[in-house]
């Protein structure tokens, strides 16, 4: 088991990470929390090769992907960066890449009677006006769990405020700060149920988050 304690913080910068080999050559990860081996809960960075593959499998309590480089691809079609999907459980493909691509992959974490299949161009559709001047894009909504990109202008600072259910973030572009540190591109931040921060920006910043879905307890 690797950073699966859900009441402790965990900050990782995935451009210090080294890649390490998947079962499947010239698919590579950079495992950010993960159950077992093989199976169960996974939060990880996802390299496919150009040309590289993944056998026909199911995604087991979900599949979560936001493509970051590339263009990820299946028999349903190709998906560029910036798409993200929800591939629940019942939902089979084989994955492949003709190019590469990066992703960030979270599998076995959907509620279960969430069954929603998801997927968003998030580089075309339109951002929603936020709290003070961010720009929203909601992604997914499934009882306490909340998932959306989030625009920051540069100067923008939010209130200090706690986490129900915990927060997750995924730093695209540019660069995140609160009072405990900075988070350039390609961090990871995992808080916990009722953590606190009081985020800003120095520059426009484009982040992945989500709300609700860690344990209470």
């Amino acid at each position: 088991m690797f950073n699966m304690d859900f009441g402790e913080r965990v900050v990782i910068a995935t451009g210090c990470v080294d890649w390490v080999p998947s079962p499947m050559p010239g698919v590579m990860r950079k495992p950010l929390a993960r159950e077992d081996a093989e199976r169960g809960h996974a939060t990880s960075i996802v390299r496919y090769e150009p040309g590289a593959s993944f056998r026909a499998h199911d995604h087991p309590l979900g599949e979560e992907i936001l493509v970051l480089e590339g263009t990820f691809s299946d028999e349903t079609g190709d998906y560029p960066a910036g798409t993200y999907f929800r591939n629940p459980e019942g939902f089979r493909h084989a994955p492949f890449s003709k190019e590469g691509c990066v992703l960030l992959v979270k599998l076995h974490q959907f509620q279960e009677d969430d069954g929603a299949h998801v997927v968003i161009d998030t580089f075309n559709a339109p951002f929603q006006p936020g709290a003070g001047n961010l720009q929203v894009l909601p992604l997914h909504q499934h009882g306490s769990e909340q998932v959306a990109l989030v625009r920051w202008p540069a100067g923008e600072r939010f209130q200090d405020h706690s986490h129900f259910g915990g927060e997750e973030i995924y730093v695209i572009s540019g660069e995140f700060l609160d009072e405990d540190g900075r988070y350039p591109a390609g961090t990871w931040i995992r808080s916990p149920h009722l953590s606190r921060h009081f985020p800003y920006v120095e520059q426009e910043t484009l982040i992945w988050v989500k709300v609700g879905h860690l344990p209470l307890g």
